[in-house]
């Protein structure tokens, strides 16, 4: 797991590129990322694509000065959260955390 922030010079944005590696999503066919960028909606998720390592990544661009809650969503049933995030807060609706990227 990782996530690589690139700030733009010309605008206030950042290109987060979030990624999991092929151990984590094990032989999973559909990896999403969902959060406050997209209003926890699955439907609205940003599928990851499949490297050939086997591992999953997609690139965002989220506005800079912001926190954004978030988490991975693989086969539409299975949550989990990025070892690499900036920190971590309560879901609110479990006893889970979300993962928290600061930019």
């Amino acid at each position: 797991m990782a996530i690589a922030k690139q700030f733009l010079k010309s605008k206030p944005v950042c290109k987060v590129t979030f990624s999991l590696s092929a151990d984590v999503v094990a032989d999973a066919k559909d990896v999403a990322v969902v959060g406050e960028f997209n209003d926890w909606a699955a439907e609205a998720a940003t599928k990851l694509k499949k490297q050939k390592d086997g591992s999953y990544k997609a690139t965002l661009e989220l506005e800079a000065g912001k926190e954004y809650a978030f988490r991975y969503l693989i086969d539409g049933a299975t949550w989990t959260n990025d070892e690499a995030a900036d920190k971590y807060i309560p879901s609110g609706v479990s006893y889970e955390e979300n993962s928290v990227i600061v930019l």
